[in-house]
């Protein structure tokens, strides 16, 4: 039988954390019951030891993990100290990026948000300090590890780029919709491997497969929030739409629109999500151990796949948004402890 893992540490400085994040709290006794967790070293430990400044900046990283990426913000606490304060960092800025165009009304604002992250970024290659915690996070991680600068600007320039889409362009093919997926998703995934030191072709490969099926499912998950605010179904291949004949040119425009094909629109997308979890778990064996933490958010992208397949693919059944991926956090919390007892991913 598998080693139990160790509970993760725990200390008065975590205390804001709830009750189902701490992946101590249910760690499996030799017979198979539920233990308590036990209390250890600091939640951002590892790494220099940071200023009072740098410290809240990585209190904040934290927090917009656990406030906009839950199920990920739950997958970082396994990682090992000395690369959960990369992981963090990596993860709050994709929540700052990702959140530029949502939270505005003029998607103008919102472009002009990520061309100022594209100059923070580089500034912060090059040595320079930004007054922004995300950016104070960055400088002081990208001086303690050898991370490809080159990920972190990728990832960035798709968001620069979906932003500088016209209205209304959607994805032409699924490969397209992959690509956005990868610099989006799977680059997070390259840069947190990189901080750990590990240097790996085959968990690169993981991480890819792990990261396009992350974000193609997200954007399926999130189609009902576009489709309220923008008014139109956008990340809906035209080829896709136009095999299940939602697809609409009009003018030289192009449109996805609603019909009752749509499920069978996002199963198609769906499928693809779901073969890129099976060629990453098929690598599984020749993954070195110490990557597997990293690759965890194969769990959460299972848990969100199994939720829209209980739905029949209806994107806007309102149960995919409760709780984590449409089940119990508890729930969600056992499944992540069971993978990680069993060191899987």
């Amino acid at each position: 039988m598998p080693k139990s893992p160790e509970p993760l540490p725990f200390t008065d400085d975590d205390a804001w954390l709830p009750p189902e994040a701490l992946p101590g709290l249910f760690s499996s006794s030799s017979s198979g019951s539920i233990v308590s967790y036990t209390p250890g070293a600091d939640l951002m430990s590892g790494g220099t030891a940071a200023s009072g400044g740098l410290r809240t900046a990585l209190s904040y990283c934290v927090q917009q993990v656990r406030s906009y990426d839950y199920h990920n913000y739950l997958c970082l606490l396994h990682l090992p100290p000395a690369m959960r304060r990369a992981a963090f960092t990596f993860r709050a800025f994709n929540v700052e990026t990702a959140k530029a165009m949502d939270v505005v009304s003029d998607p103008r604002k919102g472009l002009m948000r990520l061309l100022w992250w594209k100059e923070v970024v580089d500034k912060v290659c090059a040595g320079k300090t930004v007054e922004h915690p995300v950016a104070l996070a960055l400088s002081l991680v990208l001086s303690e590890h050898k991370v490809s600068k080159h990920w972190l600007k990728r990832s960035l320039e798709a968001r620069i780029n979906d932003g500088n889409r016209d209205e209304d362009a959607v994805p032409e093919n699924v490969p397209e919709l992959e690509r956005y997926a990868e610099d989006t998703q799977s680059t997070i995934l390259y840069m947190t491997l990189q901080a750990g030191g590990i240097q790996s072709t085959i968990a690169d490969h993981a991480a890819s497969h792990i990261g396009k099926a992350s974000g193609l499912l997200l954007l399926l998950k999130a189609l009902p929030h576009h489709v309220s605010k923008q008014g139109k179904i956008p990340y809906i291949p035209a080829s896709v739409a136009e095999e299940c004949g939602l697809l609409a040119r009009e003018g030289g425009r192009t449109e996805v629109r609603m019909g009752d094909a749509l499920p069978d629109a996002v199963f198609k997308v769906a499928s693809v999500a779901e073969a890129h979890l099976q060629k990453a778990r098929e690598l599984a064996a020749s993954v070195p151990a110490e990557a597997v933490p990293v690759l965890l958010p194969a769990v959460p992208a299972q848990v969100l796949l199994d939720s829209l397949r209980r739905r029949e693919f209806n994107v806007f059944d309102s149960r995919l948004s409760s709780g984590v991926h449409g089940i119990s956090p508890l729930w969600y919390q056992l499944k992540l402890n069971w993978h990680v007892w069993r060191n899987k991913y």
